[in-house]
């Protein structure tokens, strides 16, 4: 089939070359022409596991593509995806939907014979409601239907979530657009992925519904890390216990310094601001936003209590700034709270990541970025792991300490076990544990 995809970010890029792999001949198109030649010459703009390797694949294979100009992908599109970026709205934390209404006009205004226009983006209830009142406003005579396709792509493992899903949720109320979608995804069958068809408005829900839950479930497990360390108990035996109750479930249990990222922050303001508006309230969806702003914030004076009440002058080191392991992206990253925190109370920082330093640099200002791990190590009165990268969990930690000035390790991320780590004469200090 021929597919166009408006937007080459996470979810337009990851989802085209996925599209491409799957047979299908796909353009991608952004108006940002460096970023479009820079992937005609092989460049990633994101890190994700994998696809450099997939994108260059299936460009050499013929049936991916990359364009500043929609007009002809569009024109012989059986499928057009919206895959822009909906924002936060600054001043009422409604989703931003100028870039999705403008791809909808530029869709109108190419398209030819009847076209399937899928929103991919993250939109709220109703929104696929406007595209079509859009569409139908510049163009009476067009032949089209208007779907919602969302997406349910974890950083660091998009590729995966993209060809081996847990399901597809397809919302449409123009039954032309079901054998259209059904073929784009019907390399999934074999895997016997359930593709669920709602109604439009329920698909654009369940997106929200989904990010919502598991962000509250992450706020829970949170919690109960601060009950823990309260009465004594062990959170991740707390997570383990309730994770094999099938009705709960394992994932997203861990606790940690709060949620972060390109979706959970944005995505449960936007559903409490659709909510209101509605007139149905979310109210624990209320808290959660709350509960987990408040503990980043609190993360700062974990460490500062760890380091006994003062980091006035105190060198502290940091591991990870990326809101997860495995991605470049630093939107709503805990390490943007917790390390201007400890600047205001008087610490020096030296960090590491090992993929988010760039746009870090531009985040955190007055940070000294080390080239590895052990060199945030140096001089320093504390090392705090904020974010869980693989080659943090095995650290010669002998070596570290040796190079410290002061032995305290803050563990945001419980990647250490707290008796092997004070066997070592570390003071440790972990989440939801004593």
């Amino acid at each position: 089939m021929q597919v166009a995809m408006i937007g080459t970010g996470y979810v337009g890029l990851v989802s085209g070359a996925c599209f491409a792999d799957f047979g299908h001949q796909v353009t991608c198109i952004d108006k940002d022409a460096g970023k479009i030649e820079r992937l005609r010459q092989g460049g990633i703009p994101i890190f994700e596991p994998g696809l450099e390797g997939l994108v260059a694949r299936n460009v050499t294979a013929g049936r991916l593509f990359f364009d500043t100009e929609a007009a002809e992908a569009v024109r012989s599109a059986d499928a057009v995806f919206i895959a822009v970026g909906t924002p936060s709205r600054r001043g009422d934390g409604h989703a931003d939907l100028s870039y999705v209404y403008a791809a909808a006009e530029e869709i109108a205004d190419l398209m030819e014979g009847f076209t399937v226009v899928v929103t991919k983006s993250t939109v709220p209830v109703g929104t696929g409601d406007e595209i079509e009142k859009i569409i139908k406003a510049r163009r009476p005579d067009a032949q089209f239907a208007v779907v919602s396709n969302p997406e349910f792509l974890r950083e660091g493992a998009a590729i995966e979530d993209f060809k081996r899903p847990d399901r597809v949720v397809v919302g449409l109320e123009d039954e032309r657009a079901r054998p259209v979608m059904s073929e784009l995804y019907r390399p999934l069958y074999l895997n016997e992925t359930p593709i669920v068809f709602t109604g439009r408005r329920t698909s654009e829900l369940i997106k929200y519904a989904a990010n919502a839950f598991l962000a509250m479930k992450i706020t829970f497990i949170n919690e109960m890390a601060d009950l823990c360390e309260a009465v004594g108990a062990d959170v991740q035996q707390v997570a383990k216990g309730i994770g094999l109750d099938g009705r709960i479930g394992g994932k997203f249990l861990n606790a940690g310094p709060g949620y972060g990222g390109s979706c959970f922050p944005k995505d449960t303001l936007a559903l409490v601001r659709t909510a209101t508006d509605f007139g149905a309230p979310v109210q624990l969806i209320e808290a959660t936003v709350r509960v987990n702003d408040q503990r980043k914030k609190a993360m700062a004076d974990k460490v500062v209590k760890a380091m006994g009440g003062d980091v006035q002058g105190k060198r502290i080191g940091v591991l990870g700034l990326t809101f997860k392991p495995n991605t470049d992206d630093m939107r709503d990253a805990p390490s943007l709270d917790i390390i201007p925190a400890l600047q205001a109370a008087g610490a020096v920082i030296t960090a590491f990541d090992p993929e988010g330093e760039t746009e870090a640099r531009h985040l955190l200002p007055g940070v000294t970025f080390a080239a590895e791990p052990y060199a945030v190590a140096k001089d320093a009165d504390a090392i705090v792991i904020i974010t869980e990268w693989d080659e943090f969990r095995a650290l010669d930690l002998d070596r570290i300490k040796a190079d410290m000035a002061a032995p305290v390790l803050v563990d945001l991320r419980n990647i250490y076990r707290p008796d092997d780590v004070r066997r070592q004469g570390f003071d440790y200090v972990s989440i939801g544990r004593v």
